[in-house]
């Protein structure tokens, strides 16, 4: 995390930080989290980097209202990292947008505007941008041709029951554990299968733990 003065903040870490922003992976700029407007997510310059299929999976699936804008070169400090020198997979989420609210860079952009519930919703929203990062990983089907018998290794029915401690979504749990089984091929991510197949990352990523657990897949790095 970097607590940083905009602008010249984010020019000075990068002169001084220069051989290891290649170590970058994701990144995201916080600024105006705390208005009630919508949720805005801003793409990198890259405009597809796995920040921005995630950020735009976790907003559509959030039940909130939001915008995604696409990169351009006027904003916040992601014009710094995704500078054509350095071009970082940084984004920037936040709720209304700079310059979008009469208060912006005036006295009454003051603490009566930023409320402690509205901080706590952009809170729970970065928060699951970050779970969904550091759980997207890719797997190898181990039984890739044709489908693993998944009755007698208790994953079909009595071994779905205990993923929720009941039946509810119970065929929903089946089709994630085939669409799992399926597209596991090292070249698809639980977030790919997620949108290909229409069901929660949450859903996917618990399919995939208990296949794994019964050595049907192999995390693949």
């Amino acid at each position: 995390f970097l607590f940083i003065p905009a602008t010249i903040g984010s020019i000075t870490w990068l002169c001084l930080n220069e051989t290891n922003v290649s170590k970058i992976k994701h990144g995201l700029v916080i600024a105006c989290v705390g208005d009630s407007g919508k949720f805005t997510y801003k793409k990198t310059r890259q405009q597809d980097a796995d920040i921005d299929k995630i950020a735009t999976h976790v907003l559509r699936n959030s039940g909130k209202v939001f915008e995604i804008i696409d990169f351009s070169p006027y904003g916040y400090d992601e014009r710094q990292y995704c500078s054509p020198g350095f071009d970082l997979p940084v984004g920037c989420l936040t709720r209304t947008s700079h310059g979008q609210f009469p208060e912006y860079h005036t006295s009454a952009d003051n603490l009566n505007y930023v409320q402690p519930e509205n901080l706590a919703d952009s809170y729970s929203m970065y928060w699951a941008v970050l779970n969904t990062l550091e759980n997207n990983k890719k797997y190898l089907n181990q039984n890739p041709k044709c489908e693993p018998q998944l009755g007698k290794r208790g994953l079909y029915q009595r071994g779905l029951y205990q993923m929720t401690g009941g039946e509810k979504n119970t065929k929903a749990k089946q089709l994630a554990m085939l669409w799992a089984l399926n597209l596991s091929d090292g070249n698809h991510s639980l977030l790919d299968i997620s949108d290909r197949s229409g069901l929660d990352f949450g859903l996917i990523k618990d399919a995939a733990d208990a296949l794994s657990q019964h050595n049907l897949l192999k995390e693949y790095s």
